[in-house]
């Protein structure tokens, strides 16, 4: 798909955000992300025009991947503040992945020899990958609370903690761990976080997202016997093979996510204000609980 038929493709996608837009200002929302989501809208209209000469389609993907990031952030956080309604949150939090998932969903449409790293970057992926993940941890951490509903929706509670899961481990597997023989650091600390592949705070925190959303679903949901599957305790990449089988081992992916996570926090980490003690009782969990 050229940059005129990724531009088509697009003016779909802008009409509808822009209603989008128009009607969360309407509720008052003159939130700051709105406003930068307004902006950067008005810039990529006539970038997508019919008759604009020949633009480079990775642009206007990265322009609008920044604008569904900036739209859908007011959004989210409105359910947050709202305490994720049992009414109408759920299908607010399906909209909301869905959204957040065109601009890959657009980029394999495109069917360009480039992998989404190389149109996207890795930045906007992890981004991308990080608010749908978040986004359902939050709202699992809210609904977890609620027993009848919780009874009555097992599946479906199941169901968004094991997607959570799934686009934060694929957000840890945009960037590849930084070959310490390839480079000379003066920090060894910095040089190990690199060496795991964690390269900000937000890595850190979804180690310990997926390590208590693995434990809600083994105190909610009970265990299924996963499918066949080797897995290297130090990979990621294997962490991520074990969600494409039939059924997600939530203890050995969860233990394996805490492991990191309080090595990291308890070494090059360590005084920085990172909290191990609820990974610690998790974990003990994991090790006492008897398939």
């Amino acid at each position: 798909m050229a940059g005129a038929a990724v531009a088509a493709a697009l003016r779909q996608r802008l009409a509808g955000l822009e209603r989008r837009l128009e009607r969360l200002r309407g509720a008052g929302g003159d939130d700051a992300f709105l406003v930068k989501g307004g902006i950067s809208l008005e810039k990529l209209k006539p970038l997508c025009e019919e008759d604009k000469e020949a633009v480079n389609p990775s642009n206007l993907l990265q322009l609008y991947t920044q604008i569904v990031l900036d739209i859908t952030y007011f959004e989210e956080n409105q359910l947050v503040d709202e305490n994720f309604p049992e009414d109408s949150s759920l299908q607010r939090v399906k909209e909301l992945i869905n959204i957040l998932s065109e601009p890959e969903v657009l980029v394999k449409e495109s069917n360009t020899c480039q992998e989404l790293v190389g149109v996207l970057g890795a930045e906007l992926l992890e981004c991308l990958s990080w608010r749908r993940g978040a986004l359902l941890y939050m709202y699992c951490h809210t609904v977890k609370e609620r027993e009848d509903w919780l009874t009555e929706n097992s599946y479906l509670f199941k169901k968004c903690l094991t997607d959570g899961i799934h686009y934060l481990l694929k957000m840890l597997q945009f960037r590849c761990p930084t070959q310490l023989s390839d480079v000379s650091f003066r920090d060894r600390d910095t040089a190990r976080l690199l060496s795991e592949g964690i390269f900000s705070d937000t890595h850190v925190l979804a180690m310990m997202y997926i390590g208590e959303m693995c434990y809600w679903g083994l105190k909610h949901c009970g265990v299924e016997k996963p499918g066949t599957h080797e897995m290297d305790s130090e990979s990621n990449t294997e962490l991520y093979c074990c969600l494409r089988s039939a059924v997600l081992d939530f203890r050995e992916v969860g233990e394996k996510m805490l492991m990191k996570y309080i090595a990291v926090c308890d070494g090059p980490l360590k005084g920085q204000n990172w909290n191990t003690t609820n990974a610690i009782l998790i974990l003990d969990y994991f090790k006492k609980f008897h398939c």
